[in-house]
């Protein structure tokens, strides 16, 4: 993706989009990041008509009357309802910025997709940004979007090795010369760390909680999440399950921790795979200049911790790890990246 030909042609677009399974982001070149909002739209079942989105639509999640339905219209990285993402992407957009786009003789737009993006994926993510007014769409892979954005030096010759943490699934890659050399795609991100956390509040003390409070309590565990020197216990507020009345519970942190432990030992086993199959000098470049991590799930206390004691590599977590996508196609588009020139060399 990174080929001078691709960046030429990124440098033309005039906005890019992230799409995520949790949150939207938009570059506009000139103005920066100008959208940052959950990938979250809220619709009027009977009339189909849209109530809301980005924030207001997640703080309606578990709060609506039946007629009015929450929607995720991104899954994974990959658009699931290309009409919704449209009309969501709009409204994140507002009357004047489109209107400021629109004046653009052939817009151009650029968007992120997963590294094993399969064509259907692609063609939705070109559709939805199509249906904005784009006349060209260029795709760019998720994991160089994120290195570029993370300041990573994805055009030398040397190995970087990049993690990113989404919502839906943590992509692991070692990048080298502006292509990806060996990636794996593990079906766990924050959510299946959300999950494994609610089940076990269910199982162990019949809690239920509300829709929007996980997050809540993984910063309850503190910065030291993950690792033992956390606090011993904290109090969860929720639901009991037999009786439907409020209820707050003293829980064991570290029972917490064993039980987000195997998604997590999940993503160990993506790195470790990537690694035996990379070349002996990329991994010999990696024991020097470790992992580094972004997306949003990045942030989770303790587990830059965690993947340090597992793989005895050095771990850094990105300085913005949840917009690192977002400003690496931005960087592409103001052209604030020079490609390593690889011309033939003539006899």
């Amino acid at each position: 993706m990174a080929a001078s030909a691709s960046l030429e042609q990124l440098r033309r677009c005039h906005f890019a989009v992230d799409l995520g399974a949790a949150r939207t982001r938009v570059f506009v070149k000139g103005a920066g990041l100008v959208v940052d909002q959950p990938s979250v739209a809220a619709v009027n079942t009977r009339t189909g008509a849209l109530i809301a989105v980005g924030e207001l639509a997640e703080k309606m999640t578990g709060r609506t009357p039946d007629y009015i339905r929450v929607v995720k219209p991104v899954s994974g990285g990959t658009v699931v309802d290309i009409d919704m993402a449209q009309r969501m992407l709009r409204q994140l957009l507002g009357e004047r910025l489109r209107r400021t786009l629109r004046r653009k003789p052939r817009l151009r737009a650029a968007a992120c997709t997963p590294h094993d993006a399969d064509p259907l994926a692609q063609r939705a993510a070109i559709e939805t940004l199509v249906g904005l007014g784009a006349w060209r769409v260029e795709l760019v892979d998720t994991l160089i979007a994120a290195a570029v954005g993370c300041g990573l030096p994805v055009e030398q010759p040397e190995a970087t090795m990049i993690m990113v943490c989404g919502a839906a699934a943590t992509q692991v890659a070692v990048l080298s010369l502006g292509s990806v050399v060996n990636a794996e795609r593990i079906p766990v991100g924050g959510e299946a760390v959300d999950h494994a956390i609610v089940q076990h509040l269910r199982h162990e003390h019949e809690l239920v909680l509300p829709s929007q409070s996980v997050r809540p309590l993984q910063l309850a565990l503190s910065s030291n999440g993950l690792t033992p020197e956390g606090p011993a216990r904290t109090e969860i507020h929720g639901r009991d399950v037999a009786t439907g009345l409020a209820r707050s519970v003293q829980v064991d942190t570290a029972a917490v921790r064993n039980a987000i432990q195997t998604p997590l030992t999940a993503v160990l086993d993506g790195i470790g795979r990537v690694l035996r199959d990379c070349p002996p000098d990329l991994v010999a470049d990696l024991a020097d200049r470790g992992i580094m991590m972004v997306g949003g799930s990045a942030l989770l206390p303790g587990f830059d911790h965690m993947l340090r004691s597992a793989t005895g590599m050095p771990v850094h977590i990105a300085e913005r790890p949840d917009v690192c996508a977002a400003l690496g196609l931005g960087a592409m588009l103001e052209g604030r990246i020079q490609p390593l020139g690889l011309e033939p060399v003539s006899s």
